[in-house]
């Protein structure tokens, strides 16, 4: 028997059970991978929570890095010993994942596996709101939500990094402190002001160019009021709560402008595209250009007070749980 962290039934954290599971086998084009790390992320609480429902019971988590111990049949690409990362393998809170070989990702040197679990998910998020959704570049003024959590401070480096200005907002001292050594240029605490306010004159007025929102129903209006005319709103999670239904006639009414809610899935549609964001991601963690945060390292075991951290807001970084 395996161990693995299993949904039989919706709801809060107390819902997660750490128990065995049966042994796994891999299909023609799988791998089967021991785990060394486990990705925390938002999207595991809506499963948790049923927000996005599933047929139960599950095995919960999308994310993580490992070893490979046998290849299916047809895999060509991968061999036993090879360190792989992953997203979008469901059940990967576990000691052992059964991952897509068309999903795993070649872990290179220099990359070590809590960086490589904490990177797929998030960090690919963070390329693609920075390079394909709204594509950053110098004299571009963009504002980062949460700029202190996983997404935050992978966005701010890598906005940094094209040459934008970057406004972060922050709910501590600490996360403000995270934030400038991420690249901010200001940053902006809101729980002590009005953040779009703030926006607008820390821009003279003008807005910025982008919002990227990952907060959601407490944040979507004053992002919204922080856009320059024509600007975008990419509102890519929902920590906060689902934005409510929204009228179109509210982006007219605040300059023409443009709001797209984008998913991971859309940007790397290819396994050219996947590569390419992922080779990007690895070659700058190797290269010391990109910082990843692990804010917290948790035994499998102790998923339940993973999420309640999470959820509570009490973390920076990534979140790891590890067998």
């Amino acid at each position: 028997m395996a161990k693995a962290v299993v949904v039989n039934r919706t709801g809060g954290p107390e819902v997660l059970e750490y128990t065995d599971v049966d042994p796994k086998t891999p299909g023609p084009g799988d791998l089967l991978v021991d785990v060394a790390a486990a990705g925390v992320n938002y999207i595991d609480t809506y499963h948790r929570a049923g927000r996005y429902p599933l047929p139960l019971p599950f095995g919960i988590g999308l994310e993580g890095a490992g070893r490979v111990v046998e290849v299916g049949a047809e895999v060509t690409s991968f061999r036993v010993g090879d360190r792989v990362a992953w997203h979008g393998t469901l059940g990967s809170y576990a000691e052992q994942a059964v991952v897509p070989a068309a999903d795993a990702l070649l872990v290179p040197e220099g990359v070590d596996d809590d960086v490589a679990a904490a990177l797929p998910l998030q960090g690919l998020t963070a390329h693609f709101l920075v390079r394909s959704t709204f594509e950053v570049s110098g004299g571009h003024t963009v504002l980062v939500h949460a700029a202190a959590g996983g997404v935050g401070l992978l966005l701010v480096q890598l906005a940094a990094a094209r040459g934008a200005r970057v406004l972060a907002t922050v709910s501590t001292a600490e996360k403000e402190a995270l934030a400038r050594e991420a690249g901010a240029a200001e940053v902006i605490r809101y729980d002590e002001v009005d953040f779009a306010a703030r926006v607008r004159s820390l821009t003279s007025g003008a807005g910025v160019d982008v919002v990227y929102d990952g907060v959601g129903a407490s944040t979507y209006e004053g992002s919204l009021a922080s856009l320059r005319p024509r600007g975008l709103l990419a509102l890519y999670g929902a920590a906060s709560g689902p934005v409510p239904p929204l009228d179109p006639q509210i982006l007219n009414q605040h300059g023409s402008l443009f709001l797209t809610r984008p998913s991971l899935g859309a940007y790397t549609a290819t396994r050219e595209e996947l590569d390419w964001r992922a080779g990007e991601l690895f070659g700058a963690v190797a290269d010391g250009s990109l910082k990843v945060r692990i804010g917290g390292r948790y035994a499998l075991s102790d998923a339940k007070r993973a999420h309640e951290d999470l959820e509570g807001r009490r973390t920076t970084g990534k979140l790891l749980l590890t067998p």
